[in-house]
């Protein structure tokens, strides 16, 4: 059977130093399943270059998933897919077992978090243009579906990306545990979390509240924090069906790149990123910069990691801790 997804294989093939990362991996990639997305380009490249098995997420894009199966099983590699909402707890509890049994009777030791939606735009806090001569019930009719439009599409962003990481960090961290297995898990951020742009309120939102879980995760879990290794990953612009339209636009990408990054450089960038010890990752946000590239070659571009530090500093207000307010027993 012909393929119709155009990914190429040969656009993912990795260096040694970067292959051996995912010898014995068993990997699960959250919205891997549309042909030229993030999601696929991270399975693309576990799939064939060496990876045990390798999950496929998809929930819509059944057709894209299910030939990047076929892509990855046809060149020698061990893939199987997966169809769930991410969003929905026990479609998220159905795929324990089958994905538990596709991957020899173990858990995933390498989870990518990686679904998510962006919005059409609108900047947040202000209400549609005047169009002229518009009548006032007009007006209020427009803005009002305005109003719900936007905000159903910031409730999707948000749905998939901090309710879907969530499930699908508590069903495999937990079963990690179960089954002693030490686990990695990615959650896949954007630049915009740290570096906000206007007209994506809730995928700025959604993407900055993906940065704590990490730290989140390790508090819960304790004393056996060291068996789960989190952490965040803040992409700048990727080609992907979401940028597709800014590509040629400067305006959009070009306060961070000299041009947009390829879905097969930024899965090549996090496998660089992953061939690091954990001690190193653990609970850490990681920034991709992209500049140009010095010197001689071929190369028009140099893919560099960043960690981005937070930090939260309490300043006590003087009128406040001058005057305080006092009560006594039980708010008396």
């Amino acid at each position: 059977m012909s393929l119709a997804i155009k990914a190429d294989p040969a656009n993912f093939e990795l260096p040694p130093s970067l292959t051996e990362s995912l010898r014995g991996k068993r990997v699960l990639i959250t919205g891997a399943g549309k042909d030229g997305g993030l999601g696929q380009a991270f399975a693309l490249a576990a799939g064939l270059n060496g990876a045990e098995s390798v999950g496929i997420h998809f929930h819509n894009s059944y057709s894209d998933g299910l030939e990047t199966v076929a892509l990855i099983e046809a060149r020698g590699g061990r893939a199987f897919p997966i169809q769930a909402d991410v969003t929905n707890p026990r479609d998220v509890w159905s795929i324990r077992s089958h994905v538990i049994e596709k991957m020899g009777g173990k858990p995933p030791n390498l989870l990518i978090c990686n679904s998510g939606l962006s919005e059409s735009g609108y900047l947040l806090g202000r209400a549609p243009k005047h169009l002229d001569d518009e009548p006032m019930a007009w007006r209020r009719a427009r803005v009002r579906q305005a109003f719900v439009d936007n905000l159903r599409q910031s409730h999707d962003v948000v749905d998939t990306k901090v309710d879907g990481f969530l499930a699908m960090t508590h069903l495999w961290a937990s079963e990690a545990l179960e089954a002693k297995e030490p686990l990695t898990v990615v959650y896949i951020s954007s630049r915009q979390a740290v570096d906000p742009g206007p007209g994506v309120p809730g995928y700025v939102v959604a993407n900055w509240a993906v940065s704590i879980l990490p730290k989140v995760l390790a508090l819960n879990l304790g004393r056996n924090a060291d068996q789960v290794t989190a952490l965040t990953v803040g992409y700048p612009f990727v080609r992907t069906g979401m940028t597709e339209d800014y590509v040629d636009n400067e305006r959009v990408y070009g306060r961070w790149q000299p041009r947009m990054l390829e879905p097969s450089e930024a899965a090549k960038s996090l496998m660089q990123l992953l061939s690091r010890p954990s001690d190193e990752l653990r609970e850490r946000f990681f920034q991709l910069e992209v500049d140009k590239a010095e010197g001689d070659g071929d190369a028009d571009i140099a893919c560099k990691w960043t960690e981005i530090a937070f930090g939260l500093q309490a300043n006590p207000l003087a009128w406040s801790h001058g005057e305080p307010l006092k009560f006594g027993p039980s708010g008396e």
